[in-house]
């Protein structure tokens, strides 16, 4: 059993990774009935975990964004060597940032690779595989602490380890910018911990240890999983917000139908940030609790209205997409087949022919109406 202050679960070990390589490319981690019993959640915190596990490690950082800035700086903060942190970086802007804020700065992947002790892994998911497959796996020590903050990239299977490294995921749930100001301010913040490898026997130890260092141990860095993770940062990106886009888009339609004005509409759905401000209460108070701060008029109509909505289709429709689409791989092929045609300019990169068909849409054109009316105002 693994045993946190709140609560225990008992653990269900993960596969060499290294006996995968040779399953195709996408070809999901661990089935789904290995988790069948994940229900229980296990929280670690401060005192589950030993910052003296990082004692004369050299802590190399793959990135200097948003999340590896933070994350560095936190680290530095909680007593770790600035010689012990070594950021790892192309020659940019980020590069130049890093050694602003007096750390070393490596440019040859090679050689940050040999001395690494521990690596976070903080560059984009889509270049993750080239990167570090070409790069650094074939330099990295054979018992190195291998740190990822997505789960995508290693339950596809498209990382290569060595049997006798220790695979973790310490997964902040927030942007860098509130990993860094949480910890400013002394506080935690969500975190996501899992060991997916552990090759020397140790890695939930290190695992606790750098989750403490980033200050995620403060409220509690939860226990979970790269399936987990990936699964619901997948589901939200392909079946939630597609159709929350979708509700706002005909909803608009439906209510300029009826004649309502671009400012009115704008203001209503979105740009008074009320939204924003229902979410934060829901975070707050609870999610249905939350609707208490809203009128008499508006409790009833939201209770009623959503109780009367069957959600079978769309429970269907979110059924096939987590099984069809996210679990079977598909979509990690499909986009597997165009990452390198997100690095064009112009309408050969697909994602710049999303945003333009989406800027197709009533609701955009009238956004930007709007605003320019506006100008100088917002």
């Amino acid at each position: 059993m693994i045993k946190g202050n709140r609560y225990s679960t008992s653990v269900l070990s993960s596969p060499d990774l290294n006996s995968l390589w040779d399953k195709p490319r996408c070809a999901c981690l661990i089935v789904l009935e290995r988790y069948e019993d994940l229900e229980i959640c296990c929280s670690y915190y401060d005192s589950d975990a030993d910052l003296g596990v990082l004692s004369n490690k050299k802590i190399v950082f793959l990135g200097f964004g948003n999340q590896g800035s933070a994350q560095a700086q936190n680290l530095r903060d909680s007593g770790i060597p600035n010689d012990q942190i070594l950021i790892a970086n192309r020659v940019d802007s980020y590069a130049e940032t890093a050694k602003s804020k007096g750390f070393h700065v490596e440019h040859d992947f090679a050689k940050a690779a040999k001395v690494a002790d521990v690596l976070f892994i903080l560059i984009p998911d889509q270049v993750q595989p080239r990167v570090f497959n070409e790069q650094f796996s074939p330099k990295l020590k054979s018992n190195a602490t291998i740190v990822v903050a997505s789960g995508y990239n290693v339950f596809f299977n498209l990382l290569r380890f060595q049997p006798g490294q220790d695979v973790v995921m310490v997964a902040p749930r927030m942007i860098g910018s509130s990993v860094r100001s949480l910890h400013e301010k002394g506080r935690g913040f969500p975190c996501f911990v899992s060991v997916e490898q552990n090759g020397t026997g140790k890695g939930l130890d290190a695992a606790l240890a750098l989750s403490r260092a980033i200050g995620a141990t403060k409220q509690g860095a939860i226990a979970s999983s790269v399936r987990e993770e990936t699964v619901m940062d997948l589901f939200a990106e392909q079946a939630l917000w597609p159709n929350i886009i979708m509700m706002f888009r005909e909803a608009f339609n439906v209510l300029k139908d009826a004649g309502c004005s671009d400012e009115a509409l704008c203001y209503e759905m979105w740009m008074s940030k009320e939204p924003a401000e229902i979410f934060e209460r829901a975070a707050d108070d609870g999610f249905v609790a939350q609707l208490k701060h809203h009128s008499t008029v508006s409790q009833y109509g939201q209770l009623s209205g959503s109780l009367k909505l069957e959600g079978g289709a769309m429970r269907e429709h979110f059924k096939d997409i987590l099984y069809n689409q996210i679990l079977s791989g598909k979509f990690c092929e499909a986009f597997s087949q165009i990452e390198d045609d997100l690095d064009e300019e112009g309408d050969t990169n697909p994602l710049n022919e999303l945003y333009k068909r989406s800027e197709e849409m009533e609701l955009v054109k009238a956004e930007k109406r709007v605003r320019a009316r506006l100008a100088g105002l917002l």
